[in-house]
């Protein structure tokens, strides 16, 4: 792979023009499809295989005008102090709200509160549903507009008037703070590189890569419905890794140009050896995005499709528009160790600083000189910070989780004020009494019976369809939909609707929010150790190629355990617990989203491996050079230390950018994946992986024969490029240019 990747790097380097046309065109052509492709709604959101789901299919089959998977608004009334909404004048106020609401081109249906008895027992709050059409995120702005407006006028006439339901939904906004994540790797760039030109390539190259991916996301948004969240994760990974493998090249190009090689012949082993390393990296990420469709959401398959399509597009540039754009730089991208005159004044280090050990290589001879307490160190620090896990709650974010600033979540409290703690989150039950001789009957029972179980606030009476053999009864909890009680409710309700299908052959189907996450909760546990057996396995797999070691890639997946958990003992702490939530922007703490422990795992483990591979395959380099194990540890550590470090820094900053979005569920995972970064760079590989390989010694490479043999050999060393290693004269080189 070595040669192959040499080769591809020397042509990149010498028909420039060809290849940045080639990006330039593609980066056109996704750009003109996403500006041509219908705009996307709301991806939809299904969990094949649950209950709430089977609920809900069932649903669209014999309600088939009901819209079930349209937007829905609550507009919520509170009368002034003294007053209720059952006086005249509050009345017709709503009345009138109420045909305004109905004039609406995409509305459905518009419920009036006196008519639907939607009024509390003490008459001070009262709400209208109203229903749409299409979804929430292709409803038309005039729409929203309208929807705004009737209530201004209602609160103009001297009522409290909020709106809640999935009406307003919008497209995520991530801020200022991505710009500022982007500025930061700028700074980290150009500190490495000391050169605006050198630190100008990553950025450069990410920027491209991620605007290919989305763009291309955004044209088939509306063919494979995708949403708009699944372009924003595509970016976060897109741009974290993109600038990271460029940062890698062109690190190794400056170090070959340091021992005397000429600039083509530099492009091509940068690309041959670290080249080999973002291969195997990007696979490793791939696998692991990919490996999400395991879990058979649809909507998680497609972010992780998404991502892992952006992050072959950067792997493809890092390989070959790197040493395009090395070749267009020339002499200002200066060899490793050399100052540009933008920070030292163009002068060559002294003989004395150059032969001064660098930090990397004396932390790697600390490490090794002292592994046992780093490593115990490591691990109890990363045990600590894991323990609030222990604590995870997992849920959906719904109105109750926005700050109180918005007018879904005083919507929310209102209703909560008015109707009990319950009703945010109402149960909907389907009873299929199809091969019942009195469906009626049977319906009534159900009714009863679930009216009879505690933490039941009210069962409303059934509404059968057209056909009668089918109905709908709504369920209120008496406790919030979040809480352990209303969990407790859902499956005391579903014990229920066994005993009755087995009594009456009647089926009975819980679904509504708070089942859907009940069950989506279920299908992530159930889902984690099967994904976690899949992924690891396959990296492990991989890991055992690249690195022709079996203590090694074990050492990796233990490590990755350990900064996983961490995080997400972390993500507990800030989104669960509210510590430090103020600095973070989270205003109201909740559970935690109930795919972001699975998600976590997938993105974690292919970013923790990517700097497993960059940092040991230097050290491995070494060993098969001839070099002790433990020099061969503070080896790696002096050539690619400091690269990892501002790698791991950038993908934080990258990922911390996010936490300014004003979606919780990208909010949540920018702040996981930076922390998950930290951890995994600066504890795991930085301190626990050189004290665990300086413990091993020869061991931690050793592979037993027979496999040895039997394994492909990818030479990520880059052997076959030392036996033919012959620089050339730069001048040579340069004139041929």
């Amino acid at each position: 792979m070595a040669m192959f990747l040499s080769k591809l790097g020397r042509l990149a380097f010498r028909r420039r023009h060809f290849v940045a046309l080639i990006w330039v065109a593609l980066l056109t052509l996704a750009g003109v499809g996403a500006a041509s492709a219908p705009a996307a709604g709301n991806t939809s959101f299904s969990i094949p295989g649950t209950e709430a789901q089977k609920a809900f299919d069932l649903l669209e089959q014999r309600f088939p005008g009901m819209s079930a998977d349209g937007a829905t608004a609550r507009v919520v009334f509170k009368a002034p102090d003294g007053r209720k909404m059952t006086d005249p004048a509050e009345k017709a106020v709503v009345e009138k709200t109420v045909r305004e609401l109905s004039d609406g081109s995409e509305v459905a249906s518009v419920a009036d509160p006196y008519k639907t008895h939607a009024v509390s027992k003490n008459g001070a709050i009262a709400y209208a549903s109203v229903k749409y059409d299409v979804s929430g995120m292709e409803l038309e702005e005039s729409s929203r507009e309208q929807l705004k407006d009737a209530a201004k006028k209602a609160q103009e006439a001297g009522l409290t008037v909020e709106i809640g339901g999935d009406a307003l939904q919008a497209a995520p906004e991530t801020g200022a703070t991505e710009v500022i994540g982007l500025a930061v790797a700028a700074v980290v760039l150009v500190i490495t590189f000391g050169s605006l030109i050198a630190a100008g390539m990553p950025l450069l190259t990410a920027v491209i890569g991620v605007g290919i991916g989305v763009s291309t996301i955004t044209a088939l948004a509306s063919t494979l419905d995708l949403g708009s969240t699944t372009s924003t994760l595509a970016s976060m990974i897109g741009l974290a890794v993109g600038i990271d493998y460029a940062l890698f090249i062109v690190s190794r190009y400056r170090g070959e140009l340091a021992e005397g090689r000429s600039r083509e012949d530099a492009a091509g082993r940068a690309v041959g050896t670290a080249g080999s390393a973002v291969v195997f990296a990007g696979l490793t990420v791939v696998i692991a995005l990919v490996g999400l469709s395991v879990v058979n959401i649809p909507m998680l398959t497609k972010m992780g499709v998404a991502a892992a399509g952006t992050v072959a597009v950067a792997v493809l540039i890092a390989l070959t528009m790197i040493p395009a754009l090395l070749g267009y730089a020339g002499r200002k991208v200066r060899p490793a160790g050399e100052k540009s005159r933008l920070l030292g004044g163009g002068r060559a280090p002294s003989a004395e600083k150059a032969a001064k050990p660098n930090m990397g290589t004396r932390w790697a001879s600390f490490v090794v000189r002292r592994p046992v307490a780093v490593l115990l160190l490591g691990v109890i620090g990363l045990g600590a910070a894991a323990v609030p896990a222990a604590s995870l709650e997992l849920g959906l974010p719904d109105d109750g989780s926005q700050p109180t600033s918005t007018t879904q979540r005083r919507a929310y409290d209102l209703l909560s004020e008015g109707f009990g703690p319950g009703f945010n989150g109402p149960l909907l039950m389907v009873v299929d009494a199809k091969g019942s001789d009195d469906p009626k009957k049977v319906f009534t029972d159900v009714g009863d019976q679930v009216e009879k179980l505690g933490g039941v606030a009210t069962v409303t009476p059934a509404a059968p369809n057209k056909a009668g053999d089918t109905a709908t009864i709504t369920v209120i909890p008496d406790s919030k939909p979040s809480s352990v009680t209303t969990e407790n409710l859902v499956h005391a309700i579903r014990d229920t609707g066994e005993r009755i299908k087995a009594d009456k052959g009647a089926e009975v189907l819980v679904t509504g929010s708070t089942a859907m996450n009940i069950d989506i909760s279920q299908k992530m546990n159930d889902a984690l150790v099967p994904y976690l057996i899949l992924v690891v396995g396959l990296a492990f797999l991989l890991l055992i190629v690249v690195f022709r070691s079996i203590l090694v890639p074990l050492k990796a997946a233990l490590g990755f355990l350990l900064s996983v958990l961490a995080a997400l003992g972390a993500v507990v702490a800030v989104f669960q617990w509210g510590w430090l939530s103020g600095l973070m922007g989270v205003e109201e703490t909740g559970p935690v989203m109930s795919m972001m422990p699975i998600f976590m795992v997938g993105v974690v483990f292919g970013l923790a491996m990517d700097y497993e591979v960059f940092l040991v395959t230097r050290m491995r380099e070494a060993y098969v050079h001839g070099e002790s194990p433990a020099q061969a540890v503070v080896t790696g550590f002096r050539h690619g230390a400091r690269v990892v470090t501002a790698a791991a820094v950038i993908m934080m900053a990258v990922f911390a950018g996010f936490i300014g979005s004003s979606e919780a569920m990208v909010k949540m995972i920018g702040f996981g994946l930076a922390i998950a970064v930290f951890f995994d760079a600066f504890v795991v590989r930085m301190a626990i992986v050189p004290a665990v390989l300086a413990l091993l010694g020869k061991k931690a490479w050793w592979l037993p024969r027979w496999l040895d043999r039997a394994l492909p050999d990818v030479d990520i060393e880059g052997e076959a490029l030392r036996a033919e290693d012959d620089p050339r004269d730069e001048d040579r080189e340069l004139a041929r240019a």
